[in-house]
């Protein structure tokens, strides 16, 4: 049914994760530094920081098929589709597939999750899959 490597699914799962989990930035200056902090100025969204660019890459990067497929995906774990209509996802996400698509998944609130659950419903779940090696 699924044709992309399913460890390229859960490594842009875990990029969309991470980007995600940004908030907007509190203080744009703060002269704070991660030891003070514990940390925490990682989570806060910067115009320069990296995590939209790595999750919009690695979508990018896929061929047409795949993007297809990883389209079809949240599709189905958003609840659009259900596991037996893939198909049907499928086909229409191949139907609307243009320049823009891989700028219109990163828009997508809650794109892991969605990822997370159109991979569950296809039977592939991120701990049969070594995250070492993602």
């Amino acid at each position: 049914m699924l044709t992309i490597d399913p460890r390229k699914v859960f490594f842009i799962m875990v990029k969309a994760r991470e980007f995600d989990a940004k908030v907007d930035a509190e203080e744009l200056d703060s002269g704070s530094n991660p030891t003070d902090d514990a940390g925490l100025a990682i989570l806060e969204d910067y115009a320069d920081d990296p995590t939209y660019e790595e999750l919009l890459s690695a979508i990018a990067s896929l061929n047409e098929e795949e993007l297809d497929e990883l389209q079809a995906l949240v599709w189905v774990g958003r609840g659009d589709f259900s596991r037996d209509e893939w198909a049907e996802a499928l086909e229409l996400a191949r139907d609307s597939r243009d320049t823009r698509t891989p700028q219109q998944l990163t828009a997508i609130p809650l794109l892991s999750d969605y990822i997370e659950e159109g991979m569950s419903q296809l039977g592939h779940s991120l701990e049969d899959y070594e995250i070492g090696r993602l």
